[in-house]
């Protein structure tokens, strides 16, 4: 069996999801487990209403609830002939009532906490997988909708649960893997759970991947597919870098540090699941299921000795994060001591904030945060031991490839290219891992950045004047 997971641009309306049953039920034969996203925008949406409740703007919440009611009962509409449609408009009133109950529970109480609010956005998948098993039943599949919520069993960590790994596994085999044996079609929802006690929770933004390759990790999939609007992983932002291109092949490796460092087609997490398995990973484009996306694999399987013209051997995809904050530590209590490190980071740690890239001399470190979130608070902690200086506005890079270190030239040829383009770097991170080089500039600079790099590893065109690239 595979695991095809939609995002939700591929099921924003009646003709996206026509185009999904068309995309599985060509892989019918497959037994397909179907992973779906609520449709573009419509979690947003449910959140700007949870919101204007709780801010007492009743009418406003409403408002935005009855745009959203028209939208999912015109997709229904449209997609279905009257005996299905019949069932999705019944279960569609329901719902809308309950949220109606929703907004004015909390705007009463004038709160909005994280259960409540997971409860306003697990209605965007349900509502994309009650219209989705109605298509197939009305083109003549066997298709069933398991409720997420049976299966996926997660921590009370409202809005960005933990599954329940052992509990989801056994609830999977039992719930979804008979309809599998049956040779039935099976549709549930991504980014969406609930605690043991049967209450509703969500997986954080980009959950819906990592419920495709959980659910395909525990019922052994062949391949998880991850469908969505770009045709597999690029080599760069494809909104910066026009003629970006995909890449047709990578590790699991390569494919967790590009989704760390920025890369949208992929959650971070979401390939963890099948890197324990050694499950095949395929990133398509929904709108052109023809072309072959992705495959990310356990294993690099293409050479590594030596750099192509275009680095193709080496250089993978180019990621890159902006928002980025370095934080300059500087002490002399540094020489020849220890423990300093050791108190810094255990500020960082009191905070729970996260460090990306790290760079240290004898009497000083520099670091980067891409949340300042209780920054103020980690300065004047930090402030007691050392001199701090905090330096916002930066972007981080990072060029990834399997086997780099093992390569002539890759760095040269990254930092040539930048000087070339008229671009200072402020911090590098090197030897980490294999795979890849991190720095990090200012954040003005990324466009061009991005261009000089792409066209020196997959264009070879020369930018010659800053003007050009920008």
């Amino acid at each position: 069996m595979i695991v095809m997971k939609f995002g939700g641009t591929s099921v924003k309306d009646a003709g996206a999801l026509q185009n999904v049953a068309s995309i599985v039920m060509a892989r019918g034969g497959k037994k397909p487990l179907v992973v779906l996203s609520a449709g573009a925008g419509v979690t947003d949406t449910l959140i700007s209403i949870a919101r204007r409740a709780a801010e007492t703007d009743t009418k406003s919440a409403l408002e935005y609830l009855s745009h959203l009611r028209e939208r999912q009962f015109t997709t229904a509409k449209t997609l279905l002939e009257d005996e299905y449609r019949h069932n999705v408009l019944q279960a569609f009133t329901q719902q809308f009532e309950e949220l109606e109950m929703l907004i004015k529970g909390v705007s009463i109480l004038q709160e909005l906490t994280p259960r409540v609010l997971d409860h306003f956005m697990s209605f965007g998948e349900q509502w994309s997988c009650l219209l989705f098993e109605q298509k197939l039943l009305q083109e003549g599949h066997n298709a069933e909708w398991v409720d997420s919520r049976e299966v996926m069993i997660t921590d009370d960590d409202y809005t960005k649960s933990t599954p329940q790994f052992d509990i989801t596994e056994n609830r999977s085999r039992q719930y979804i893997f008979p309809i599998i044996q049956k040779n039935h079609i099976v549709v549930t929802q991504g980014f969406i759970g609930s605690t043991q006690q049967g209450i509703t929770t969500t997986l954080g933004r980009g959950g819906s991947d990592y419920t495709a390759a959980i659910l395909g990790s525990f019922l052994d999939a062949e391949e998880i597919q991850i469908w969505t609007d770009v045709s597999g992983v690029l080599t760069a932002n494809p909104t910066i870098v026009p003629d970006a291109r995909p890449v047709r092949e990578m590790t699991f490796n390569e494919a967790a540090e590009l989704a760390y460092f920025g890369a949208k087609v992929l959650h971070p997490s979401t390939i963890l699941p099948a890197i324990k398995k050694k499950i095949p990973v395929r990133v398509l484009n929904s709108h052109q299921p023809d072309d072959d996306g992705t495959l990310i694999t356990a294993n690099n399987t293409q050479p590594t000795t030596g750099i192509l013209p275009n680095g193709d051997n080496v250089v993978k995809s180019i990621a890159h994060r902006s928002g980025i904050t370095i934080i300059r530590i500087q002490s002399t209590r540094m020489l020849m001591a220890h423990g300093f490190l050791a108190k810094v980071f255990e500020i960082f740690a009191k905070y729970k904030k996260s460090v990306d890239v790290i760079a240290t001399s004898e009497v000083g470190i520099s670091l980067t945060i891409d949340d300042r979130t209780g920054l103020d608070n980690i300065v004047k902690e930090l402030d007691e031991i050392a001199d701090v200086h905090v330096d916002p506005d930066k972007a981080v890079f990072s060029i990834v490839g399997e086997n780099m270190k093992k390569a002539h030239g890759v760095a040269g040829r990254v930092f040539t290219a930048l000087g070339t383009a008229g671009i200072n770097v402020e911090l590098i991170s090197h030897g980490g891992s294999e795979i890849n080089l991190t720095f990090v500039i200012k954040e003005e600079q990324v466009k061009r950045a991005l261009l000089a790099l792409h066209d020196e590893f997959f264009t070879q065109r020369k930018i010659h004047s800053d003007k050009e690239s920008q």
